[in-house]
Formats: structure tokens, C-alpha cells, sequence
């Protein structure tokens, strides 16, 4: 099942069980989605998806943090919440160890051996961990392993 007809499903469901705010967000993603085929001009392949998908994520998250930041845990909540439904959609996010395992192998590949090979082996990890772990934790490991 592709992830708009996962959605479409799912915003049936929310319909029928009155959850309005599931609903809310389900439909935000969705529209997202249409967007983003609508200015490709085709269907989206799994990775662009996908990509929506953490686009959506990493709004919230900014949002979050910056909610936080200005005491409004009223709004902070919300976005927790929202966040909640859409990484229902995501694929599984890796460990902190797999993580760090991928960022070794990685490294050891570049034969990085100092900071300035940073972006090296960046552009080398996110293709293999996209959607599955945050940029900044990935930034995070490399800068710990890059020292």
C-alpha cells in the first residue's frame, strides 16, 4: 500500500472516530504530498515521499524547539502531538548503535581522518540513512568520530 492510499485510509478512519486532530494532520501530509507531485509534475517515487515526510518532521521539530524556547508549552504539546501522528508514517528510526556503526563504516570508507573531511563523509552517510535518523544526530556522531 503506498503511503497516500495509507493515508486516504486513515483519514476515513479518523472521519468515522470523530479524531479530529489526526484528521488535521493527515490531511497537512497529504496536501504536502499532492504539492510536492504537483510540482514535479508526476507521481512521487517512494523517496520523495519519503523526503515530504522529513521535510514535515524537521518543521515541527523547529517549531517545537522554538515553542519551547519562548515557554509556550501549550503550543509545544500540540506539536508533540502532530509530530507523534506523522512519524507513525516514517520508517523505523535507527539506534543510537546502528547509527554510529553506519557513520563508522562510512568513515573508515572516506578514509576521513580529520574535521575537514566533514562534509566527505556527510554526503556519504545521509543517503544511507535517510529518513531513518535526524541530520543533526548524524551531524552529532561524525563530528564525535571526526576529532
Amino acid at each position: 500500500m503506498s503511503l497516500l492510499e495509507q493515508l486516504n485510509a486513515d483519514m476515513k478512519t479518523a472521519m468515522k472516530n470523530r479524531e479530529k486532530e489526526k484528521l488535521t494532520v493527515i490531511r497537512m501530509v497529504k496536501s504536502s504530498l499532492q504539492n510536492e507531485a504537483i510540482k514535479k509534475q508526476a507521481d512521487l517515487t517512494e523517496e520523495e515521499e519519503l523526503q515530504v515526510l522529513s521535510r514535515e518532521v524537521k518543521q515541527r521539530n523547529d517549531s517545537l524547539h522554538e515553542f519551547r524556547k519562548a515557554n509556550r508549552e501549550d503550543l509545544a504539546e500540540q506539536i508533540e502531538s502532530e509530530l507523534a501522528i506523522i512519524q507513525a508514517y516514517m520508517p523505523e528510526q535507527l539506534s543510537d548503535e546502528e547509527l554510529e556503526k553506519i557513520i563508522q563504516e562510512t568513515i573508515d570508507e572516506q578514509q576521513a581522518t580529520s574535521k575537514k573531511d566533514m562534509g566527505k563523509v556527510m554526503s556519504a552517510v545521509m543517503p544511507k540513512v535517510k529518513g531513518k535518523a535526524d541530520g543533526s544526530k548524524v551531524n552529532q556522531f561524525v563530528m564525535k568520530h571526526l576529532q
